[in-house]
């Protein structure tokens, strides 16, 4: 799934002078209503059913666990079993998974049958019948591009910690996760979404500069940018947008959709002549809805790999592409990907035949369309080591991009439920629940949940979740889930990226990088400072029982805490 998003923020990263969405007094509207909706922890808004697809069971223990008493909790007054949180493994039969388009399908009729076990609710019923909401979010995979910080979190990615604290239900405060803070983002689709299951992607929030409540006209939407101005020769090189998945809307009332992947202006208009007069168009977010009847569809076209676990289908390239392009458009556009024609061709006849058999039945809503999140959207990804530094750095800055960001995690100081009266903290770093007796905090600096008599934390660190007698860490240092007794304590030089890797036992390993070293490229390589590599730290921590090591972390924090006496 990896593809149209991680490309797209490239795409937003690279335009950080772009003109803030609120200059335009409706832009603002939306801007304000939609914040307003994701920090209302009063009431939240959130889907009836939450759906987490994890690694493992371990995963999906922990996710069921830690969502249903804390961001997805029911406020208690009802006797619904709504909001419910349904955690999914995908133990499918190869090692590189189902692809996001079966994966979604297998993550749904799992998490149909744990409904049934759990709760005795028949969750497709409940859905066909326009009564809940559900929403789906993949986090399975290794996130070679994070590491290593979800080594840290022994392989449950999701769990990575961001430098901001939120409080829980029995009043403590903790470092809000990756995961958490989508969920909360992704809730305000809910109200629109009756009968339909929408999909996110587990590592990136969005605050949307069009309107997030609408009325569904298709049985597939997509969100995407979309442009404001026609998609002109001039515009498409403009912006980049050969570079890309590319929605296309058609101008007619239908407001039909179509989608392209990475082709030149000419042969967009080629392939997508079938649409008719083309209105807007913009790069595709991956993150999608289905109604209730297509989900069905798609279940049954695809239960021969499903039973098997077999098979890995992607949704953009095998599901919308043939769904909404010209048999031979979509030929000519998986050969670019090196995919021969002929199994292009059976593969689209099958869609094909697919389509051809439901529109005719479900002719309430059209095929496919989009849904604009608006082409200023405020956008922070926390997929990759790089992005998880800048847009948590983003906490200190100024601009209304950052004012956004510390709204949506609630931050209303820079420094907040600590107790850090002899600390000298710089005007612009972020303080959140620490506790420490003596040292400095540097500019732009974010540190959270850190317990250490001593610290000497440099500009632009990013410290999360340590207890040391003493914290030194470099000028741009990530230091993350660090404990240690000793009376050096902990040190990071300016750049190094340091975190601790603990088993169920309790015994810890550091594991070390650089902020400019890109996990997925050394991947296999054994970098400096350490003795194994990410891979093979990623194959020790696989079924690691992640309840269990948290609670054991937990442990050593507390008793390297206690052990200085704070």
């Amino acid at each position: 799934h990896r593809y149209t998003h991680s490309q797209h923020n490239t795409y937003t990263m690279s335009t950080a002078k772009r003109p803030h969405p609120a200059s335009s007094q409706t832009t603002a509207a939306i801007i304000e209503s939609a914040m307003v909706a994701m920090t209302n922890t009063e009431s939240p808004a959130l889907f009836d059913v939450t759906i987490i697809c994890t690694t493992d069971d371990y995963q999906a223990a922990y996710w069921m666990e830690r969502l249903g008493k804390g961001i997805c909790k029911s406020d208690g007054e009802s006797d619904s079993t709504y909001p419910m949180v349904l955690a999914v493994s995908e133990d499918w039969s190869s090692p590189s998974g189902a692809g996001n388009g079966l994966g979604t399908l297998y993550a749904f009729q799992k998490a149909c049958r744990i409904a049934k076990e759990k709760y005795d609710v028949d969750l497709a019923s409940e859905l066909n019948e326009g009564k809940i909401s559900a929403a789906l979010y993949h986090t399975a995979g290794k996130g070679t591009r994070l590491a290593p910080l979800p080594a840290s979190e022994n392989n449950n990615k999701p769990g990575v910690k961001l430098p901001v604290c939120h409080t829980l239900s029995d009043g403590t405060s903790e470092p809000i996760t990756v995961l958490e803070a989508v969920v909360r983002q992704t809730g305000i689709y809910a109200a629109s979404r009756s009968g339909r299951l929408s999909v996110f992607w587990g590592d990136q929030i969005f605050v949307p500069t069009a309107p997030f409540e609408y009325e569904p006209t298709h049985h597939v939407d997509i969100m995407c940018t979309l442009e404001e101005e026609p998609p002109t020769e001039k515009v498409w090189k403009d912006k980049g947008l050969d570079k890309y998945g590319v929605i296309a809307v058609s101008g007619g009332e239908s407001g039909d959709a179509a989608q392209v992947e990475k082709v030149d202006h000419p042969t967009a208009v080629r392939m997508l002549k079938n649409l008719g007069d083309i209105a807007r168009v913009g790069p595709s977010l991956g993150s999608f809805s289905v109604s209730a009847k297509i989900l069905e569809a798609l279940c049954e076209e695809f239960k021969p790999e499903l039973d098997a676990k077999d098979g890995k289908l992607d949704t953009d390239p095998h599901f919308w592409m043939p769904l909404t392009l010209p048999q031979d458009e979509y030929i000519s556009l998986m050969s670019q990907k090196g995919v021969e024609d002929d199994e292009s061709r059976a593969h689209h006849l099958r869609m094909t035949k697919m389509k051809d058999a439901f529109l005719p039945a479900n002719s309430e809503l059209g095929l496919f369309g989009a849904v604009d999140v608006g082409s200023n959207a405020c956008w922070w990804d926390y997929g990759q080591l790089k992005l998880y530094i800048t847009n948590n750095l983003k906490l200190s800055e100024d601009g209304p991009d950052a004012d956004l960001l510390r709204r949506f995690f609630g931050v209303t100081s820079r420094v907040m439920n600590s107790e850090v009266a002899g600390l000298e903290v710089d005007g612009s770093a972020c303080v959140f629940s620490c506790k420490a007796k003596g040292g400095s905090v540097g500019a732009h600096a974010a540190v959270a949940a850190v317990e250490a008599e001593q610290v000497e934390i440099g500009e632009n660190a990013i410290v999360v979740n340590c207890a040391a007698k003493k914290i030194v860490a470099g000028k741009g240092a990530v230091l993350y889930n660090l404990v240690s007794e000793s009376d050096e304590g902990i040190v990071a030089e300016d750049g190094a990226v340091m975190v601790s890797v603990t088993n169920a036992e309790g015994s810890s390993m550091l594991l070390k990088s650089k902020i400019d070293i890109c996990g997925g490229k050394a991947w296999k390589q054994v970098l400096d400072g350490n003795s194994i590599s990410f891979e093979e730290v990623h194959k020790q921590n696989r079924d690691a029982d992640v309840t269990t090591i948290e609670k054991k972390r937990k442990e050593l924090y507390k008793k390297a805490s206690d052990s200085f006496g704070l």
